[in-house]
Parts: C-alpha cells; structure tokens; sequence
C-alpha cells in the first residue's frame, strides 16, 4: 500500500492519469466497468462499501487524494488504509485533470462496476422500485437514485433507453446513494415492467396526463402494496407504448399555478407517497 505522506503523481501524462481521465467517456467505462466516486461523501460511501456480492475484490480500485485534502479527510484515508487499499496522494492539478468538476474537491476514488443484476433485484422481492424510462439527464438519473435511497426503496432499474448511472455528474448527483441501494442497468422497459408485475408489484407510470392523480391513490390506499414508479424523459414524459404498459397512469395534482414539476421532484413526491402507505397500517412494510 503507498503511503499518503509524499506525493506521487505529479505528472499530467502519468500513465495511471491519462487511465483515469479516459473513464469521463462512456465507452471507455463500460470497456473497462471502471468509474470514478468525485469528492469525500462518494470516496466515503465507496471506501464503506466493501465487496460487491459474489466478489472477492472491493469495489473501490484506488483513492488519489491531495495532501491538504489527505489532512481534511483523514478519516476517509485512515478507513481506506484500513481496508487495504492503495492511496495515492497527488498534486492539484493532477486531482483536476482527473476530476469533471471545475472546482475538484481534492479526493477522488477509482471503482469498478456494482450494479446488481436484474434477476437477482427481483429475487430480493422488491415493494419498492424506481424505473428510469428515457431518463437522459445524469444530474436527474442521480437526483433520483439519491430520492429512492431517501425513501427506502429495494431497488433502482435504469432501462436500456437510459441515462449511464456511471457519467460522473450522475455519480456526483447521487452524492453517495450510489452504494446504498440496488440498481439494475440496460433492461428493456418492457421486459422490466412484465417481469416486476409478475413478481407482485404494481407497477404505475408517473406522467402528468394521467387518468388518475395522487390523490385518488393515497385516499384508496392502494399505494399500500408494492409498487414500481416508472419515471420518464425529462421534456416529453413517457410514450404512449410505454404508459399503455402500467396498471395506472398517475399524475401529481397541480394545486396552484405551476405548469408541471420537473423530474426529480415529481420523483419524490411519488416516492414518498408510496413509502408513508407501506408504513401505514395495512401497508405491505408495517409492523406488528
């Protein structure tokens, strides 16, 4: 393991640093299933979670860290250390052409790939699920993942059509949650919704011209059962192919004079709405 006491990458053509710049591109990530956690609370989340199921490897490949920031977050590198990880300290301007935010917060992780496939989401019977439909912005698709962590929900499904929950600004969105909850990657929208409804989930597709609203559901209780929200594209919602696959098409009730709400709002209200009727007596999630 290196010590964190000297630095050791202070060249912009280091080899190791033209590797870890590369991953700011899709294929290159997917080539490799290789992503970089940007700033303390992802390199935290990440060091803490360990080995991905049915590995022998952690997840977190390396931590490069500045010396200012190495004394800031001590605890994250005494916890990497810990764990037997290589930590590299590195200069600033080595840290920001590794980093894909303007002002880099002087720690970064590289990981591999922990999405959980989509069988083994449904093996774990899922009563609460979040699926991305068209979902193309990162900073939404991670906004939504962060929600869904917030709410207790079993797993997140980003469809083939989706966002890669690995762009660093979904990373940087999800501000940790990334390696908290489930999440499946490049399942055909229809085959997540066949499969989720033949599990027992009801499954309800979230667009604004709904036939139902959220009300209606919450005063019937029957978002008590388990239930998938499908969420869709951020300027045009869900196509018609794609609602006409839910149990429901609900909508959030406007009560003032907003035109919509944007994605990772609606996304919470929906979510939290299904997770208080969970909880509530009668709920597929209460107690006692």
């Amino acid at each position: 393991m290196q010590s964190t006491e000297t630095p050791l990458l202070t060249s912009l053509r280091s080899p190791r640093v033209i590797a870890a710049r590369k991953l700011a591109r899709r294929n290159q990530r997917s080539k490799e299933r290789r992503f970089l956690a940007e700033g303390p609370q992802a390199v935290r989340e990440a060091v803490a979670y360990g080995r991905p199921a049915g590995s022998d490897q952690h997840v977190v490949v390396e931590v490069y860290v500045t010396p200012e920031a190495a004394e800031r977050h001590a605890e994250i590198v005494a916890a990497a250390e810990d764990a037997g990880l290589p930590v590299l300290t590195a200069t600033d301007e080595v840290i920001a052409e590794i980093c894909d935010t303007v002002t880099p917060q002087g720690i970064v992780a590289l990981c591999r790939f922990l999405d959980t496939p989509f069988e083994e989401v449904l093996k774990a019977r899922p009563q609460l699920v979040a699926v991305l439909a068209h979902v193309r912005d990162p900073g939404n698709a991670g906004t939504v993942l962060r929600t869904a962590d917030a709410a207790g929900a079993d797993a997140v499904i980003l469809t083939d059509a989706s966002v890669d929950p690995y762009n660093p600004k979904a990373v940087r969105a999800s501000v940790g949650s990334l390696f908290h909850l489930p999440f499946a990657v490049g399942v055909p929208v229809e085959e997540a919704v066949a499969r989720l409804r033949e599990a027992g989930v009801r499954v309800l597709a979230a667009d604004g011209a709904g036939d139902r609203d959220l009300d209606q559901e919450l005063d019937e209780g029957t978002l008590g059962a388990p239930g998938a929200w499908v969420f869709g594209n951020e300027a045009w919602g869900l196509p018609e192919e794609t609602r006409a696959l839910a149990d429901e098409v609900v909508r959030v009730p406007i009560h003032g004079h907003a035109e919509s709400l944007n994605l990772a709002t609606a996304a919470a209200v929906c979510l939290y709405a299904s997770a208080r009727a969970q909880r509530s007596p009668g709920g597929c999630r209460a107690k006692g």
